[in-house]
């Protein structure tokens, strides 16, 4: 059986995104992200976690970062989308990552409304979901799939 293409993953990305419902291009398997990574050179993979969760949990080499909510308090980084903006080439693919998917999903539709086109949310994230004894990285994610990472 042939390797899936890119074009193929992608296709399956925007597959989930209708199916969702989603207002972004689309929703990548990790493994299919560092994929896209590696064969798309205009693509970006942008952290949006928290400067403790890089410097404490872990980052991954060549991702640009930009909070999508600041530590401490979350709140909200009101020069997200200015600082996207001076870094990121909006007809290139953004792939945006958070812990788990869910910050990165709200990011993701917030560059899609300032007039990115082909965003797309990293599912569950750098950490992924918990497993039966509530931890973090055994079950999917980034981090569990294997792929490249630094402890900050």
């Amino acid at each position: 059986m042939p390797l899936p293409t890119i074009e193929d993953m992608l296709t399956r990305a925007r597959q989930r995104a209708r199916d969702l419902g989603l207002p972004y291009a689309g929703a990548l398997e990790p493994a299919e992200a560092f994929a896209l990574l590696q064969h798309e050179p205009s693509a970006r993979l942008i952290d949006v976690r928290s400067r403790a969760e890089w410097e404490y949990v872990g980052r991954v080499p060549g991702a640009l970062e930009i909070e999508w909510k600041r530590w401490p308090g979350m709140v909200p980084n009101p020069d997200f989308l200015a600082t996207l903006q001076t870094a990121v080439d909006p007809q290139a693919p953004a792939l945006f990552m958070c812990r788990s998917g869910a910050r990165s999903s709200d990011a993701a539709s917030a560059a899609t409304a300032a007039g990115y086109s082909h965003c797309y949310n990293v599912l569950y994230g750098f950490e992924g979901d918990k497993d039966a004894d509530q931890h973090r990285n055994t079950v999917n994610g980034w981090r569990a799939a294997g792929l490249p990472w630094i402890q900050g």
